[in-house]
């Protein structure tokens, strides 16, 4: 069973960073694609940080690029979400994504994923 386990949303001021994790398990085989969406009060879920596990290929929201950044540990199966000057609009309940049956990082933050995490709260204060 495929389970996505997300944590490190919190509470911060415009300008500060945090870090998300999403510790992934019930999957071994590392070709797939797995990424960030995030929800805003009374908006859609969209994407905005996916990796390609296969080639490290990452794909970027216009509204995050430059400050966001999606990586991966192997190791752990954990893909961690660094933000950085994060601004009032970046708020929302970031959620973790994977598409095992796929690879492609611009695919999964624009189709959206098979599998899903529980959400972690991110609020930034101005």
């Amino acid at each position: 069973e495929v389970q996505l386990q997300a944590s490190g949303g919190g509470l911060v001021q415009a300008g500060g960073s945090l870090r998300l994790s999403c510790a992934a398990t019930g999957f071994t085989f590392d070709d797939y694609a797995i990424g960030w969406f995030r929800q805003a009060p009374g908006k859609e879920r969209e994407g905005v940080s996916c990796l390609s596990t296969n080639n490290d290929i990452t794909h970027y929201s216009d509204s995050v690029k430059g400050r966001f950044t999606v990586s991966r540990d192997a190791a752990k199966n954990t893909v961690y979400l660094q933000m950085t000057d994060l601004r009032p609009e970046d708020t929302g309940v970031y959620y973790c994504g994977a598409d095992l049956g796929h690879s492609s990082s611009y695919a999964l933050c624009n189709r959206g994923a098979k599998d899903w995490g529980q959400g972690t709260q991110v609020t930034v204060s101005s």
